[in-house]
């Protein structure tokens, strides 16, 4: 086990976080109207009386981008926890299908499986995620038959009180980055360096966003509204879940 140096993870998310704002950036500039109304649930917005068009292009957008937004930053998330177990205890990126993390602490061998947050996945996700963790340990078990092989879902946020789930481990939050650093601090240290830069990148993300809010109302308003204004719903249930339709805008 090598020691801690929070000045090297700093240095590393300052460098890091930038990536996570240019993807997320990039995200909102290649949308198109068309994409984010064909993923949305129409009848949700219907059931909740939305009528004005501009609310409704805002709420679907909201929507579509913090999907988007989560699945980024949990993408550098986890860059940051393979970093971080590599610089404590050795840790890399596993080669193995749905692993991501492999380390050896007190002799045991460790394959992670790392997640957003705890409530990432239904029943066939896990199931599929067992599976990987049984594959990894028969492949890890040809070159050493003797290997101890504990398995662990590692979620960068949240808690989960019964972490022993038989066949493997589930550490969320504070326990998740203690385990792979030794630092019972690290997740709330590594909050303070997330923000570099963060007004600057929001100024100009909240700039882009604003035109586009205005652009997808004037084409939502021309394509999905009638002559008076009301929103065209017949129209746009038929475009968003309709059989045979040609794709516009």
């Amino acid at each position: 086990m090598n020691q801690l140096n929070l000045n090297d993870i700093v240095t590393f998310v300052e460098y890091n976080i930038d990536d996570f704002h240019q993807r997320r950036l990039g995200s909102l500039l290649s949308l198109k109207l068309s994409i984010v109304l064909k993923r949305k649930n129409p009848y949700l917005f219907k059931a909740k009386n939305v009528g004005d068009a501009h609310d409704l292009v805002k709420l679907l957008l909201d929507a579509h981008l913090s999907s988007q937004e989560e699945a980024i930053f949990g993408e550098f998330l986890e860059k940051l926890a393979i970093y971080i177990c590599n610089e404590v205890y050795d840790g890399h990126k596993s080669s193995a299908e749905g692993i991501d993390l492999e380390f050896e602490r007190d002799g045991i061998l460790y394959i992670v499986a790392i997640k957003s947050g705890p409530n990432w996945g239904n029943s066939s996700q896990i199931k599929r995620m067992l599976d990987n963790f049984k594959k990894a340990q028969r492949i890890l078990r040809t070159s050493n038959a003797k290997a101890n092989i504990r398995s662990v879902n590692g979620c960068c946020y949240g808690q989960e009180r019964q972490t022993d789930k038989g066949e493997y481990d589930k550490l969320c939050g504070q326990d998740f980055w203690e385990f792979i650093s030794g630092d019972e601090r690290l997740f709330i240290d590594i909050v303070e360096p997330l923000g570099y830069h963060s007004r600057e990148r929001n100024d100009d993300f909240s700039e882009e966003y604003t035109n586009i809010i205005n652009i997808f109302t004037h084409q939502f308003t021309e394509d999905f509204c009638l002559q008076g204004g009301r929103i065209d719903w017949e129209k746009l249930v038929a475009f968003n879940s309709g059989s045979n339709l040609k794709p516009s805008n």
